[in-house]
């Protein structure tokens, strides 16, 4: 593979993120897209996003921490919504997570991404990375294997080499933090006969530095299969303060948007729009 996998984040989350990602992906300026399902915006945002499969990878970005589940989660979600991504992580360490309900809302989310897309997702990662966690990772890949008895989608790995995170210096904390929550995350993808990303950016300060510097930052110290995460969007207010870095995705878009390299840099599937096979 040649080329960085440029993947922006949080697609159909809002009606201002799904608009500024099928712009820059209608421009070649992104690799991919992960999609939120558990959204209304998801059964029409799927159908712009399945008419440029063509040039970019579409995956399931897994929801355990936004919003409202899409079944019955009475241990997990007692309340019918997800709860904070500190309590999701800190369940998972200690092993507290009903690992049935777990299991049953991947599938969930998985039949929801295929119902609307018409195809499997390429790849998938997490909102927060929560697809990486202990005993939320397992359930991922035991669902996953009963869904693709060969083959599959490519698992995001958010980890990433000590010395390349050090070497980026940006958000070093969230780096290292990710990369300890998922150790094992390869080893375990890879073991049940699935891809994954090697190297792995993208983690943002959120406004401590220019998204400019940042992102060239992302650039250093490449893996062999390196991914870029960004979070890119339109001026939108439709969640408030329930979306954290609302105000840091217009400088991400404008970034993405005009910088001139990075159509030649990135990687794209190249295929038919209506082709169902791995884009990897």
């Amino acid at each position: 593979m040649t080329g960085v996998i440029l993947n922006a984040d949080d697609y159909a989350m809002t009606a201002g993120i799904s608009e500024a990602i099928l712009s820059l992906a209608e421009a070649e300026r992104l690799s991919a897209t992960s999609a939120i399902v558990t959204t209304p915006h998801w059964p029409a945002d799927a159908r712009a996003a399945m008419r440029l499969r063509d040039r970019m990878a579409i995956g399931l970005h897994l929801n355990l921490t936004f919003g409202r589940p899409l079944g019955a989660m009475p241990r997990f979600a007692p309340e019918g919504i997800f709860p904070e991504p500190g309590a999701v992580t800190r369940l998972a360490l200690i092993g507290r997570i009903d690992r049935s309900e777990v299991a049953a809302e991947i599938a969930r989310q998985l039949e929801r991404f295929e119902s609307k897309a018409g195809f499997p997702p390429d790849f998938v990662d997490g909102h927060h990375h929560v697809h990486a966690l202990p005993v939320i990772r397992s359930e991922l890949i035991a669902v996953l294997r009963r869904r693709f008895s060969t083959g599959g989608p490519l698992l995001r790995d958010p980890a990433d080499a000590p010395l390349r995170i050090v070497r980026r210096g940006v958000a070093v904390r969230k780096a290292f933090t990710a990369a300890l929550l998922s150790a094992g995350f390869r080893r375990l993808a890879k073991a049940n006969g699935f891809v994954t990303n090697r190297g792995f950016a993208g983690f943002s300060t959120f406004g401590a530095l220019p998204y400019a510097s940042e992102f060239d930052a992302f650039l250093v110290d490449r893996g062999p299969r390196h991914m870029i995460m960004c979070h890119p969007g339109l001026p939108d207010d439709e969640l408030g303060d329930a979306d954290s870095i609302r105000h840091r995705r217009p400088e991400e878009y404008a970034l993405l948007s005009r910088r001139e390299d990075i159509p030649g840099m990135i990687w794209r599937p190249r295929r038919a729009a209506s082709a169902s096979g791995s884009p990897w």
